[in-house]
């Protein structure tokens, strides 16, 4: 109980800062998709999808390498960290500079002719993320709370405030014929989206200004055999960082290509845009898997030497699930108010696919706290095996599904896909590293979101209704109390 309440203290030092922060962030769904058509967010949609990838390309494996290294060795931690920073230097040089040469091929590629500079301005964001990564991740080690929260916040505000200045302000000025100053100077109708761009290289580029002191008092050393070690050890995580990449983003890729032909480029942009929109009313659960990934991989690393340490791994994935389940009803209970969020009724279309893609977060974030057994073994080659079979689901049943009923098949396709891991992982690590999970509460407290979510459809009440609202809200309340009358601590028990 003690570790729980360890990691519940990290996951609301490091994962309350990145849940605002993100909050903040996805408050530009709204900004975005009230001023641009879903062929021009399907724009933004699909340039962040490509640069997901290429973020996880950039750092290959290291930041997981870097935890794992430095609770291995203790001696060892400056060069370990500067062996480190030096590889990420290097790589993300030849990056940019290849990125840069090649920005039109790649441009005309990706179907952007005329918008060459989208390649360079991601190629430095993207670079400049990667080395930033190994920074943040040792102000984690060191459990430097708070500068590396306000690392993160100085990095979002920036990017929100720009967002609003020329997409909330300048856009909407210069459509309604006003002209001034401000207008004149740092406003061109010509760049449109492209703001949204550059307001992120803003952002990035003080971020890594904000972590530059401490770069610049590295004594840096370098030690070859360190660095091979950590990309055996990391090589494996790279793979399945990738797959697993391509499990999140290839959907909103292969909507463009697939539906190319049939839709036209205009539309096809307009799906993945839809597509992208909805997607982000499943941030809740997103925003509580990137705040609990943020504590839990440095956490199971430091429990690992505990006695009891696999029945504390159990318990944090039962009450993980909980949350995730209470999340989920209250998300698809209140949707008619969320719904909102995605501020253009030309989105709403596909408002069908959120509990998929709900349930499929959710065995996202399963597999995220099954991984930790080959984690935790130095087996990360079976990471890589899982992530690449779900990578081959994703792909496999886009290219099915895509032609036959569109973006709804590429929610199907990911919760196929996570599931899968999920179950496979959960397989295997029972064999490797068998920790007695309490697979009935996981399955009773899903299963049960799952029905009342069930049950109050059945009802069919009116939309965004008084009525109707008060009958969800009773529904949840009433999950919250079958929750709290069986998960209550007993009396005379710790746990």
């Amino acid at each position: 109980m003690k570790a729980l309440q360890k990691l519940a203290g990290q996951t609301a030092i490091y994962g309350l800062p990145s849940i605002i922060g993100r909050l903040l962030n996805y408050l530009l769904v709204p900004l975005h998709t009230g001023k641009f058509t879903t062929s021009e967010y399907g724009e933004i949609v699909e340039m962040y999808s490509y640069v997901a990838f290429l973020v996880v390309l950039l750092t290959y494996g290291m930041e997981t390498a870097y935890f794992r290294f430095q609770s291995k060795r203790e001696s060892d931690h400056k060069t370990i960290f500067s062996t480190i920073l030096l590889s990420l230097f290097s790589t993300t040089i030849l990056f940019i500079s290849l990125a840069t040469l090649f920005s039109n091929e790649i441009a005309s590629f990706l179907e952007y002719p005329d918008n060459s500079e989208y390649v360079v301005w991601f190629a430095y964001i993207v670079g400049l993320d990667a080395i930033s990564s190994i920074p943040m991740a040792r102000l984690r080690i060191e459990n430097k709370a708070f500068r590396f929260a306000a690392v993160n916040m100085a990095n979002i505000l920036i990017n929100i405030g720009l967002n609003v200045f020329w997409i909330g302000y300048c856009l909407p000025a210069y459509n309604a014929g006003e002209s001034n100053f401000i207008l004149n100077t740092f406003y061109s109708p010509n760049i449109g989206i492209g703001y949204v761009f550059i307001s992120n290289l803003f952002a990035t580029v003080v971020k890594f200004l904000l972590l530059s002191p401490s770069l610049l008092k590295v004594n840096f050393s370098f030690s070859k055999s360190i660095l091979k070690d950590m990309l055996v050890y990391g090589g494996p995580l790279l793979i399945a960082s990738i797959a697993i990449i391509i499990n999140e983003t290839s959907d909103k890729i292969l909507l463009k290509w697939m539906l190319l032909d049939d839709y036209g480029l205009y539309n096809a942009k307009a799906q993945v845009g839809i597509y992208g929109g909805v997607y982000k009313l499943s941030i809740i659960i997103s925003l509580f898997i990137q705040a609990f990934r943020y504590a839990a991989e440095p956490f199971f690393f430091s429990q690992e030497k505990e006695k009891d340490s696999r029945d504390t791994y159990a318990l944090i994935m039962k009450y993980f699930v909980i949350v995730c389940s209470i999340i989920f009803l209250g998300v698809m209970l209140y949707l008619d108010q969320l719904k909102h969020f995605v501020n253009n009724e030309a989105y709403w279309e596909g408002l069908h696919i959120v509990p998929i893609l709900l349930f499929a977060n959710i065995f996202l974030g399963i597999f995220y706290n099954l991984s930790i057994w080959y984690k935790l073994n130095g087996k990360t080659k079976y990471g890589a095996y899982i992530a690449l079979i779900g990578a081959a689901i994703t792909i496999v049943l886009n290219l099915i599904l895509i032609p036959k009923i569109g973006y709804t098949g590429s929610a199907w396709a990911t919760l196929a896909c996570y599931s899968s891991m999920a179950i496979i992982s959960y397989l295997l690590g029972q064999r490797h590293f068998k920790i007695n999970y309490s697979l009935k509460s996981i399955f009773f407290y899903l299963g049960l979101a799952f029905v009342f979510y069930w049950a109050s459809t059945l009802l069919n009440l009116q939309e965004e209704s008084i009525f109707k609202f008060s009958i969800n809200s009773f529904i949840f309340i009433t999950f919250l109390f079958i929750i709290f009358v069986l998960e209550k601590p007993k009396k005379g028990l710790i746990s």
